[in-house]
């Protein structure tokens, strides 16, 4: 992946196509500012799906090992459900 581009959003609306195929073609991300804060990126679909699949494969071994610890102390350690969906929530903000 290269290094992103950053644009405002004015600049992206008069040229979406080529910021889509930038993306695309040359793996290319490009971030969208408002106002001077960004707020968005426009990246390659197959790399959103390798992201994801990254996010969730972290996730999956992040509670895995709240599991194991849990398993690890028996009663006095365990979680109820409710307490790991907060735990949840907190992690990802």
């Amino acid at each position: 992946m290269s290094e992103p581009v950053i644009e405002s959003m004015a600049e992206v609306r008069s040229h979406l196509a080529d910021v889509i195929e930038r993306a695309r073609r040359d793996e290319t991300p490009t971030i969208i500012t408002r106002r001077g804060k960004q707020e968005a990126v426009v990246i390659d679909i197959a790399e959103y799906r390798h992201l994801r699949e990254i996010a969730e494969q972290a996730e999956d071994d992040w509670l895995n090992r709240l599991a194991d610890e849990a398993e690890a102390e028996g009663l006095e350690g365990s979680v109820s459900l409710e307490e790991m969906a907060a735990m949840l929530r907190d992690h990802h903000g």
